[in-house]
């Protein structure tokens, strides 16, 4: 059941993409895939449904998914000072926190006064030496060489951050007691039977023959094949498009009360309602319309790869594009964008 109005192998070669993969979900259910090109330039490896791209921050809606689920079995709380569960790092305390803490919300929202130092949280370096969310939170590595801190008053105004979500994993680690990467196998992946996803800063040999390398919008090889970015909770995903319908369904079906995980349909309106000083950010979303019509969307844009998640959760319709190429422009404005008119 291919998309309509759209030749995508003639729009890939006009846009030099090398694989592309896209899953479709109609009516609560994925209602088709389809794979393009290949998993690396210049070989035989065709994309296929077990194909696995870098996700980059879609990674922040599956860290949003598990903080909600976490939330409905009362080990986080969404509004709480995140300081009184974090134990190896605390949130500075400066003028700035006077009236009004940093919680997950904000956090998950992108208005908690937390900003990314310039040139800050990029891929992993030559040493290979993954750092832990400590170091980089008091600025000892070279993603983060100086230490972070609320830079303005939680909630009067929206900046993106890798750096909230470092904190976001912080937390989860230090009240779990066990890595994000293990939590978030044990919470999301398996339940969901997303096979095909991980979070680990070393690739599994098991998924070595489905990864996907990274080029760049000339069709070369990306300098690294593979980029790992050492803050998972943030952006450190790799998944197929299939296994991420997957997840959106569970959204689709906790605001049915069906979940599979055990959300609620409060915990799952939380993430789709606009809060805070913006009204088109929800929690580990962004939004668009309102009532039946409402869309959320997420965006991964990295070394290689380029990829967007968009849903009508309240239609039960939504789409996952994923490439593994870098077009240098914004996914509205590339092939992304185009597939995307042609299902909405």
């Amino acid at each position: 059941m291919p998309l309509l109005n759209i030749n995508i192998k003639e729009r890939m070669e006009h846009y030099q993409v090398t694989g592309l993969s896209v899953s479709v979900i109609r009516n609560h259910e994925i209602s088709f895939v389809e794979n393009y090109g290949l998993r690396e330039a210049d070989t035989l490896k065709k994309v296929n449904n077990d194909s696995i791209f870098s996700a980059c921050s879609i990674s922040k809606f599956v860290t949003a998914m598990l903080v909600m689920k976490l939330v409905q079995q009362g080990s986080l709380d969404l509004d709480e000072d995140v300081n009184v569960k974090l134990k190896s790092w605390k949130v500075p305390d400066n003028h700035f926190t006077v009236k009004r803490c940093v919680t997950l919300r904000n956090l998950l929202g992108h208005q908690s006064g937390i900003t990314d130092p310039e040139k800050s949280f990029m891929e992993l370096n030559s040493d290979g030496r993954y750092p832990t969310m400590v170091e980089l939170l008091t600025g000892k590595t070279p993603y983060c060489d100086v230490p972070i801190e609320v830079k303005y008053e939680p909630e009067t105004d929206f900046q993106y951050s890798d750096a909230g979500f470092c904190i976001i994993q912080l937390i989860i680690e230090d009240v779990l007691g066990k890595s994000f990467v293990e939590v978030i196998d044990e919470l999301i992946f398996h339940p969901l039977k997303m096979t095909n996803s991980t979070y680990t800063l070393n690739l599994p040999e098991k998924f070595y023959e489905d990864f996907t390398s990274g080029h760049n919008n000339s069709g070369c090889l990306a300098e690294n094949n593979y980029p790992i970015y050492p803050y998972p909770a943030a952006s450190g995903l790799w998944t197929t498009s299939k296994d991420l319908s997957q997840l959106v369904l569970e959204l689709m079906n906790a605001l049915k009360n069906k979940s599979k995980l055990g959300i609620s349909v409060e915990q799952a309106n939380e993430m789709i309602q606009a809060r805070g000083c913006k009204g088109w950010n929800g929690l580990g979303v962004f939004l668009e319309g309102s009532g039946i019509e409402i869309e959320l969307s997420s965006l991964g844009w990295g070394e290689g790869f380029q990829s967007m998640l968009v849903a009508f959760p309240l239609k039960g319709d939504g789409i996952v594009i994923m490439t593994n190429t870098d077009l240098g422009v914004h996914q509205m404005k590339g092939i992304i964008g185009e597939i995307y008119q042609s299902f909405n």
